[in-house]
């Protein structure tokens, strides 16, 4: 089952992120018992700094190719909970993030 996590954020909003209930961990609901909405015991910008170095590191290798691509794009696939904050997804067998490199053919002069 899913329901919501509040993720405060550093300038004291929040953001609402829909969790798996598996995924919550022993944090506390707030409001009344019937309301699905608990509260995250990091700032969302805590939660989601643990990807940074898997980011940082694909980044490095990719541009220490011996023909780096003029663009990197990489897109992960994030998981977030309510006590370890964001996770790279596990999805079996396929990719937790996917990578796209692109070089620009440069013309020749004439």
């Amino acid at each position: 089952m899913k329901h919501l996590v509040e993720f405060l954020l550093e300038d004291g909003n929040s953001v609402l992120v829909e969790v798996d209930d598996s995924e919550t961990g022993s944090v506390v609901r707030s409001g009344r018992p019937t309301e699905t909405i608990t509260k995250a015991q990091k700032t969302f910008e805590e939660a989601i700094e643990k990807v940074k170095p898997a980011a940082s590191a694909i980044i490095t290798k990719i541009r220490s190719l011996h023909d780096s691509p003029d663009e990197i794009e990489v897109e992960f696939g994030l998981k977030m909970s309510a006590d370890a904050g964001a996770f790279v997804a596990s999805t079996g067998i396929e990719a937790n993030y996917k990578i796209t490199l692109k070089w620009k053919k440069e013309e020749k002069p004439k």
